[in-house]
């Protein structure tokens, strides 16, 4: 097993935001391995852990052939776009836009006068070419909710062979997963193998047994 804190990486950011990259494959890194940075997984390829200023913004730009989740963690996001603009992302919210072929462009806007904080995973699409789309999630406390990935035969999520679940386990309650894995402990307390985790951590392993020592959000990230 291996951990990636945030803590352990260096300060970077843009516009109005300040980040920490805890993912950035060498699919999108010109075939390098990143200094500080992790590999994904699948065709996972990038997370960024950011904190927008007071009524900081990313300012509007484009993405094509590539899928976009933004998971909301505090505060609130006002969202600008060529996908269902104007829609509003409060904490707890996921957002899913899928560039596609068309591509899509977009503006994250923090409507408030203090930081908010939220976490971007970037996946490659399975099939290049498709068309763009927006989907929008709020999963629950005690529950698992798939928010990416899946067989085309379904319309619940966007569909690939990479998956992407967010887990809200209560205090108490045990994850298990067999096989590679990746997550990403967000909120929470909880140990992971057997061993304390602290929020901002990245995990990879060969197998995972989670157990949530208090009520905790976790990005889980794998192939089918």
């Amino acid at each position: 097993m291996r951990l990636l804190h945030f803590n352990d990486l260096p300060q970077g950011g843009f516009a109005g935001l300040k980040e920490r990259q805890l993912v950035i494959d060498p699919k999108i890194n010109r075939g390098r391995v990143h200094p500080t940075a992790a590999s994904g997984i699948g065709n996972f390829v990038y997370l960024a852990d950011a904190n927008f200023m007071p009524k900081g913004e990313t300012g509007m730009h484009p993405h094509r052939e590539v899928d976009v989740i933004s998971v909301m963690v505090d505060g609130r996001i006002s969202h600008a776009g060529s996908l269902e603009h104007g829609r509003q992302l409060d904490a707890g919210s996921v957002q899913v836009q899928r560039a596609g072929g068309e591509g899509f462009s977009h503006n994250e806007i923090n409507p408030d006068n203090e930081e908010n904080n939220m976490i971007q995973l970037w996946v490659l699409p399975q099939q290049q070419g498709e068309k763009a789309g927006y989907k929008i999630y709020q999963p629950q406390a005690g529950q698992r909710t798939r928010i990416y990935g899946g067989s085309g035969g379904q319309t619940d999520t966007f569909a690939s062979d990479t998956l992407i679940d967010i887990a809200r386990p209560l205090a108490g309650e045990q994850l298990e997963y067999k096989g590679k894995v990746m997550a990403y402990i967000v909120q929470g307390s909880a140990s992971f193998n057997g061993q304390r985790v602290k929020p901002r951590t990245l995990v990879r392993s060969d197998g995972l047994t989670i157990k949530a020592q208090s009520d905790s959000k976790i990005i889980l990230i794998y192939v089918r």
